[in-house]
């Protein structure tokens, strides 16, 4: 995370009551990765509301993630510089706030040093602040301020009532699963037993977020819809077009043995129940094995004017395909040779979770250096995917099902599964991606092996 300074303009106007007060401008802030420009999804407060420092003003997103803006100014609102749907610059005015001028002891409000989008601002203040206000709506029994995107979209779509839903996240926060659990025992929807006004916090209305406007569709023919690609959807689409024009790249496959695979994860489950572990981590752990035997593999090309460089990566940015209703993410696990296998499915774990919710940060999208796409989960058995750019290879698992399969000159039932690489010919040639689909697919088919190596 990195620390921004408020970029703010100040003008002097007169309040309701007479006294002099100072407005001061939040322009939209530096939000890191190259990013210059984001789209307004929800504003969290309206003209005339009052709001403290370093409060959640507006959920904006980007073309990494949704991120929530905090303002580090303190008064009352008196212009929103944009409604929900428009894009914004990096630089532009986002909200204008009028506070008291400052009096003949100082500044009549208080005022955040930095702004850190995504995560609110990083000074202890705000972090007790923050405690303290989740836990005073946790005594209360209300719903707290933050509420993602795509959490409330998936409450309003359920009728949920999130006033009514206990959040299970840090602090209180409510998330994906929380809602659908909700959704599915009727307690919370309006065909339920929806709380009433002020019923849950004791007098005082609960912080639920309005819905985003709806947009006003292009006009087409009656047989036609047409959507501008915007935001992670716009990001998604360039990068693959960028990915098709500049990797030539070639896929081997091969079928493999799965069984032996089913039943350590199952032998891993029954003797850590409280560290559980699934069949991606125990991919992600042989991904990370087979690129240590087979380097040249984790890697990216890079142009240094008209000049190609092969850039070798000393650390392993594993990042997994993962399909969220914004669209295809790939969350990194950063440094995932240095994790133990528990420790990788922990992390895999928690950023699922995280694109389910639509709370990744930009941090948690960048710095892949190899992905890994279970596909399988779709229910088909192979693919062909496109490389994620600028990475130089995929490895792409199918579906595990059950086949003949001759096991010492029998024919058996076996759990048998496709596993493909897709890789950058410019980085390596076919005897190296054999190589290390071969090595991948013997660690599937006997994955005690892999203890030769640790």
């Amino acid at each position: 995370m990195t620390d921004y300074p408020i970029p703010s303009a100040e003008t002097g106007s007169s309040g309701q009551d007479g006294a002099q007060a100072v407005e001061r401008t939040f322009v939209l802030p530096d939000l890191g990765e190259g990013l210059t420009e984001a789209e307004i999804v929800a504003w969290r407060v309206a003209v005339g509301d009052e709001v403290g420092v370093d409060d959640v003003v507006v959920d904006v997103e980007t073309a990494k993630a949704t991120v929530e803006v905090p303002c580090p100014h303190a008064g009352r609102v008196v212009t929103l510089h944009g409604a929900a749907g428009a894009t914004i610059e990096v630089g532009a005015p986002l909200i204008t706030v009028a506070a008291p001028a400052a009096g003949p002891s100082g500044p009549g409000t208080a005022e955040s040093g930095a702004v850190l989008v995504g995560y609110g601002t990083g000074n202890a203040t705000l972090a007790r602040r923050s405690r303290g206000r989740a836990a005073t709506a946790a005594a209360a029994g209300g719903a707290p301020r933050v509420l993602s995107p795509v959490v409330r979209r998936l409450a309003r779509d359920h009728g949920v009532d999130v006033r009514a839903v206990s959040g299970s996240g840090p602090g209180g926060v409510i998330l994906r699963r929380d809602v659908e659990a909700a959704a599915g025992n009727g307690t919370a929807t309006s065909n339920g037993t929806p709380v009433a006004h002020g019923a849950a916090t004791g007098g005082v209305e609960p912080a639920v977020l309005p819905a985003p406007p709806e947009r006003a569709p292009h006009p087409a023919p009656s047989s036609q819809s047409r959507e501008p690609l915007r935001g992670v959807r716009r990001a998604i689409a360039d990068k693959l077009a960028l990915s098709r024009r500049e990797i030539p790249d070639a896929t081997t496959w091969v079928d493999v043995d799965a069984t032996a695979l089913v039943e350590a994860r199952d032998a891993l489950r029954t003797a850590a129940p409280d560290r559980p572990v699934g069949l991606l981590a125990l991919l992600g752990r042989i991904t990370v094995a087979a690129l240590t035997r087979f380097p040249e593999l984790n890697a990216s090309v890079e142009h240094d004017g008209d000049d190609l460089v092969l850039v070798r990566h000393r650390s392993v940015g594993l990042g997994f395909a993962a399909q969220t209703d914004r669209g295809l993410v790939v969350p990194v696990v950063h440094d995932a040779q240095d994790l133990s296998t528990a420790e990788l499915a922990a992390e895999l774990a928690r950023l699922t979770d995280a694109a389910r919710a639509g709370t990744l940060t930009p941090a948690d999208l960048t710095g892949g250096t190899f992905t890994l796409n279970n596909y399988g989960v779709f229910g088909v058995d192979g693919s062909t995917p496109i490389i994620n750019h600028p990475e130089a290879a995929l490895l792409g698992v199918g579906r595990i099902v059950d086949k003949p399969w001759v096991v010492d000159g029998r024919l058996a039932v076996r759990k048998v599964s496709q596993l493909s690489l897709t890789f950058d010919h410019r980085v390596c040639d076919g005897g190296v991606a054999g190589g290390f689909l071969r090595y991948v697919a013997d660690c599937v088919e006997s994955p005690l092996g892999l203890l030769l190596d640790l």
